[in-house]
């Protein structure tokens, strides 16, 4: 019959080390996340804002990862329009050239953290198997196109749309290089169905809301498995 070795007496140390070791840093990281936990608690939310009608909040918005915030209906033809809305920065890659407004550094109010947005803007018919789809740079006195292309109605939207991910074949021409005449167009076509700088109060708002929720979040995920027993 064979018997294990019982562990050495130094082993035993390293291990008991080891163990209280890890319990020391845990234990600093749960104060921390709490202490960070409650201050964002703390903070004050925006007013509430309601978007410019005809638009209404596409149900449980805040709760997904991804999606459209935004939908209407359009004209006779019943154009169906979803808007989904980014940070400019978190989709401009690093060291891209693009104005911005906020050069004092400071604050960290909403007006300053989210001063520019990113729209991908999807119109269809009913009955087509394709939309027509807006990426636009929104700010609080303007907006501006950066591309449109047509692509299938099952292609993805919302943020894989903004970061230019999904979809295949020709794209369209970059928008810059299309005609002055068809820039202005298009920039008429989009700013009758309403896509204008009045949506920008909301959907700075609504970016506010939801960062806020996904930040307390993770909080409380990161807390739960830190502070969880480990199983033997």
């Amino acid at each position: 019959m064979l018997r294990r070795a019982a562990p050495s007496s130094s082993s035993a140390a390293a291990a008991a080390t080891a163990a209280a070791s890890s319990s020391a840093v845990n234990s600093i990281i749960l104060r921390s996340l709490k202490e960070h936990f409650l201050e964002v608690s703390k903070m004050t939310p925006p007013p509430k804002i309601s978007p410019p009608k005809p638009y209404t909040i596409v149900k449980g918005a805040l709760d997904q990862a991804s999606g459209p915030v935004l939908r209407r209906a359009y004209g006779d033809a019943g154009e169906e329009i979803s808007i989904s809305v980014a940070r400019l920065a978190n989709i401009m890659p690093p060291g891209a050239d693009y104005d911005s407004d906020d050069d004092s550094g400071g604050g960290g109010g909403v007006s300053e953290s989210i001063s520019q947005l990113f729209l991908h803007v999807d119109i269809s018919r009913p009955g087509s198997s394709k939309s027509l789809q807006f990426l636009c740079g929104l700010y609080p006195d303007a907006v501006g196109i950066h591309s449109v292309c047509l692509r299938p109605k099952t292609a993805e939207s919302g943020t894989a749309a903004l970061a230019g991910k999904g979809g295949d074949g020709f794209q369209g021409r970059i928008f810059q290089e299309l005609d002055e005449n068809v820039r202005d167009a298009f920039h008429h076509y989009i700013e009758a169905r309403g896509i204008n700088e009045k949506l920008f109060p909301f959907l700075q708002a609504w970016l506010y809301v939801k960062d806020h929720r996904n930040l307390i979040r993770w909080f409380k995920s990161v807390g739960t498995l830190i502070s969880e027993p480990k199983s033997e």
